[in-house]
């Protein structure tokens, strides 16, 4: 039998398995902290000229946080930055950063730990866009009359600091990737709201109190992919997930030019880098998806250049005012799904119909206008749609100058273009058997200035809320948009991976309130780029060497697909 000596023995050396941080790994953290910008941002807000001298510095602390992140898969929690600050590095670091000694037991750790929490607070309150207490159930009328109190540009203010400093950590996992990115990366990136929960009970709408983190609201996704405003939903919109947190709107960059597929070798090809998570806003579930994904652009770094933006059909859906038109002002060309609603003409200027995103000749026939919705509704085959999809470019308005500073842009109608041949424009005629003919129907109102005129200028109001660069339907448009709506689709579920980052889980981050789940949220973002920058890393057959791992992708053989007959396409019923 085991003499209580030995047990002792034995519980003083499990009690010693504390993971030492060496110095190097101290001096290369600090490093980039000093490279980021955080300490300029951070610092002013909690200086203090008078009072008791503060025990810990800012510099520190974040220290504590990207060690931490680090060695918990993104996870930060303040009693782990403790016990890594105070008891895991070396004495010489601990001296270096003026990090007072305690000793290792619990007072001493309380201690600690009591350090830590004040400075973190005291920094989240500095940047806390909202005035209502945490931790805490709030009578609905004391809310009411505590948001009627603040000062809304005060609290815009504190929004974007708040986001400008959550995006200076993301950024700082991107700091080795840059130079792959500057060189192999145009600037394209996909817009998603993915729900990341909270650490705290919701209750109904209805209750007379708030949840104790009051800025967090209920995700609500039924069998339809609605999100209600209430739980409550009707037979045939059952709830399939209900969830209590907040909308991460990430931005992920990618190269839609490669598929990603391995070399030859098995080895991932090292021009094709892997999506990465560029820049995040946070916000309630659904509450303003078009302001918090121009918020989460923003911060997109200005070294990098703008080129497609891919988003679901939530984004087609906005208003073109809050979305995309300051979309297009940024830099980016949009590209679009649409919903049923949103096929076939939708709007004209100067006589061009809109269908699905572009600009057609109002005589196109009549089943190419409709090819989508006939789609939709089963009335026709893929492959005829692709047929018909291809025949559009015919109709097609061609532009003739490229875009002004001003969004405006002159276009020429497919008869100008030599691609028909109009009757409206008879020097168009007698160009070959092998253009078609548009012979359009006379109206009492005269011909349209696109048919009259060789140019029309469109200007970016014109059809904004659904225009598109691309052509719907295309090789182009399906290689452009499905690959950037896959890596933001495959991003979220990398983040939200169980034995990582466990992005969905509120258990990771354990402090409530908007802002101090943006900061907890940046790190494990950035714990998610590193990880994903890692492992493609390390597929890399690097100076002709085998790599260390296989990439995700290693079938060298044809799907199954590839040996459908072209026309066999039709869905079973």
């Amino acid at each position: 039998m085991t003499s209580s000596l030995d047990r002792h023995a034995h519980i003083a050396k499990l009690r010693s398995y504390r993971r030492s941080v060496p110095d190097s790994e101290v001096h290369e953290v600090l490093a980039d902290l000093d490279d980021s910008g955080l300490l300029a941002e951070i610092e002013p807000l909690v200086a203090q000229a008078t009072g008791r001298r503060r025990k810990l510095a800012v510099r520190a602390l974040l220290l504590g946080m990207c060690l931490t992140a680090a060695r918990n898969t993104g996870t930060v929690t303040l009693t782990s930055v403790a016990n890594t600050l105070f008891f895991a590095l070396s004495d010489d670091a601990r001296d270096q950063l003026g990090i007072p000694r305690y000793p290792d037991h619990s007072r001493g750790f309380e201690a600690a730990y009591g350090v830590v929490r004040r400075l973190f607070h005291r920094v989240i309150g500095a940047i806390d866009p909202s005035p209502l207490p945490k931790n805490h159930r709030l009578d609905r009328d004391l809310v009411s009359r505590l948001l009627s109190e603040v000062d809304p540009t005060e609290l815009a203010r504190k929004r974007s600091l708040l986001l400008r400093i959550a995006n200076l950590i993301l950024a700082m996992s991107l700091r080795d990737a840059h130079v792959l990115l500057e060189g192999r990366w145009k600037g394209s990136v996909a817009l998603d709201a993915t729900v990341i929960g909270t650490y705290a009970k919701g209750l109904s709408s209805n209750s007379p109190v708030t949840a104790s983190d009051p800025e967090a609201g209920w995700y609500v996704r039924t069998v339809k992919h609605k999100d209600p405003l209430i739980t409550e939903a009707p037979a045939q919109d059952r709830v399939k997930k209900s969830l209590y947190g907040y909308d991460a709107c990430l931005v992920v960059a990618r190269d839609p030019d490669h598929d990603g597929a391995p070399l030859p070798d098995g080895s991932a090809n090292p021009d094709v880098v892997p999506s990465l998570v560029v820049a995040f806003s946070l916000d309630k579930p659904s509450h303003r998806p078009a302001e918090a994904a121009l918020e989460a652009l923003r911060y997109v770094d200005a070294r990098y250049p703008r080129g497609y933006l891919a988003g679901d059909r939530l984004y087609s859906d906005q208003k073109p005012h809050k979305f995309q038109l300051p979309v297009r002002a940024m830099g980016y060309q949009p590209v679009y799904d649409y919903a049923k609603d949103q096929l076939g003409v939708q709007t004209q200027f100067a006589g061009a119909e809109l269908i699905e995103g572009n600009w057609y000749c109002p005589s196109m026939p009549q089943p190419l206008k409709d090819a989508t919705k006939d789609l939709v509704s089963k009335k026709i085959d893929k492959q005829t749609w692709i047929n018909r999809i291809q025949q559009r470019t015919t109709y097609l308005f061609m532009p003739k100058q490229r875009t002004d500073a001003e969004g405006h842009r002159r276009m020429m109608c497919p008869a100008e273009a030599n691609r028909v041949q109009c009757s409206l424009k008879p020097y168009t005629l007698g160009r070959g058997i092998h253009l078609p003919l548009i012979d359009p129907e006379p109206s009492p109102a005269g011909s349209p200035m696109a048919c009259t005129q060789r140019t029309v200028t469109l200007p970016p109001e014109a059809g904004a809320q659904l225009w598109q660069p691309l052509q719907y339907g295309t090789a182009d448009w399906q290689r452009v948009y499905f690959r950037l709506r896959n890596a933001i689709e495959g991003m979220n579920g990398f983040g939200k991976d169980p034995l990582y980052e466990r992005l969905e889980s509120g258990g990771t981050r354990r402090i409530r309130g908007i802002a101090a789940q943006a900061i907890l949220l940046a790190f494990q973002l950035a714990h998610a780029n590193k990880r994903k920058l890692a492992t493609w890393a390390g597929s890399i057959a690097l100076n002709g060497d085998r790599p260390h791992r296989r990439p995700t992708r290693r079938r060298a053989t044809l799907p199954l697909g590839h040996w459908t007959p072209v026309g066999y396409l039709t869905p079973t019923a």
